[in-house]
């Protein structure tokens, strides 16, 4: 789904300038120079197709900010633009139930809104566990992270927030009060440490406090973050999103670290660790496969190697179908594997075979040209012994159906 963004802005330089910046986030622009307009704007639409509304403080028919708590009431998260820096429209924009607020005269405000909005669409598939006995604290900030649109989930004590997290695991952040009923923050940060660390689960302790040495037995027992209430609004979003992006980033990181670049197939090093995991879980039979495409040099001779991208992505594309319960990988070059456990040989032969003859019925097409390909596979079944000497005997047998004239399956 592609979110829209009501942009109610009433001077025209200002106005185009903001439609191009929310064009760049990828997100439709309905805009609006008065508050009068935006109404009629949302009697024509459903709150739920926006993603959030920008508007201006000082509007021609809405001079001091009606059209923020227009559209708080009509349940849209709202960031605010406005010319006037004086404190107390900052205070009056903030005690509202605003996302963001953005001076004009800020040189950046254009940079920070994009990431804003990039921000609030990611927020919708990011869970975020509130952990406190106290219920008026909890839900105070509960409301905050819902502006964000974030997920968000409470929980009263130290055990149910531990049932919870196992529960859901696209919660990302935890904000725990250092008092609840069951356990101390400090130690339900020890007991999450056990099984999500700090570059999966990103921790934030509270307290009302400002104690240097409770800082530092929450940082110690492993959170990322301390936060002493009371917070200001912006400080305390500054520091959830900077928890959030941390643990997002080493996501990325690790992503690329284990992916193929050209196929997005998990790369020789990541296949090696997660067969090594079901290995050790000691599976009832394994199989292993290697996957070669014939003649594959003469596509890139005979097509060039745009061509030859093409063919290998859209076999690594097949792949990822055929076996989506399988580990499979791109080993270099032409060369896939495909790990198979708890699966007979014979069942495991017949889906290789079947993945074979797709691929051979596959016409690859770049531009005006196409080409048929073909696969011959080797393929090693054992129930105990190292993956080592697994690829081993499927390399022999790889090379068997080489010799044996190509497009076929040998295995033992």
């Amino acid at each position: 789904m592609k979110y829209k963004i009501l942009l109610v802005e009433h001077d025209g330089s200002s106005l185009r300038v903001l439609k191009r910046v929310i064009g760049k986030a990828n997100l439709d622009v309905v805009t609006a120079t008065t508050l009068t307009e935006a109404k009629i704007i949302f009697e024509n639409s459903t709150p739920e197709s926006f993603l959030c509304a920008v508007v201006d403080y000082a509007l021609p028919d809405a001079p001091h900010g009606e059209a923020i708590d227009f559209a708080i009431a009509s349940f849209v998260p709202v960031i605010v633009i406005t010319s006037q820096t004086d404190k107390d429209v900052r205070e009056r924009i903030l005690s509202k139930a605003v996302v963001d607020y953005i001076p004009k005269s800020n040189s950046q405000i254009y940079e920070y809104l994009s990431r804003l909005l990039t921000r609030l669409e990611k927020n919708r598939d990011v869970g975020v566990l509130v952990v406190g006995g106290n219920t008026r604290s909890r839900n105070d900030i509960y409301a905050l992270l819902n502006r964000h649109n974030f997920i968000s989930y409470q929980a009263a004590n130290g055990e149910k927030a531990l049932e919870m997290l196992n529960q859901n695991p696209h919660i990302k952040l935890i904000i725990t009060d250092q008092k609840l009923p069951d356990m101390t923050g400090v130690d339900l940060v020890s007991k999450v440490r056990k099984t999500h660390t700090k570059e999966s689960l990103s921790v934030i302790g509270t307290s009302e406090k400002g104690d240097a040495a409770l800082l530092a037995n929450f940082i110690k027992s492993g959170a990322n973050d301390y936060l002493r209430r009371p917070y200001c609004h912006e400080e305390f979003f500054c520091r959830i999103l900077q928890n959030v992006e941390y643990v997002e980033q080493i996501e990325v990181i690790k992503k690329t670290a284990n992916t193929d670049y050209l196929t997005k197939l998990p790369n020789r090093r990541h296949f090696f660790a997660q067969v090594e995991k079901i290995m050790h879980s000691k599976p009832q039979s394994v199989s292993l496969a290697l996957i070669d495409l014939d003649y594959f040099k003469t596509v890139n001779d005979n097509y060039g190697h745009d061509f030859g991208d093409v063919v290998l992505k859209e076999t690594a594309r097949m792949m990822q179908k055929h076996f989506a319960q399988d580990v499979v990988s791109r080993f270099g070059g032409e060369e896939f594997c495909v790990f198979l456990s708890n699966i007979e040989a014979s069942a495991a032969k017949e889906k290789l075979d079947a993945f074979r003859e797709a691929i051979s019925e596959k016409s690859f097409k770049y531009k005006d040209q196409q080409v048929h390909c073909t696969l011959s596979i080797g393929i090693s079944h054992k129930r105990t012994g190292k993956i080592e000497s697994l690829l081993s005997t499927a390399d022999e047998f790889l090379y068997k159906a080489k010799a044996r004239g190509r497009n076929c399956i040998v295995d033992e």
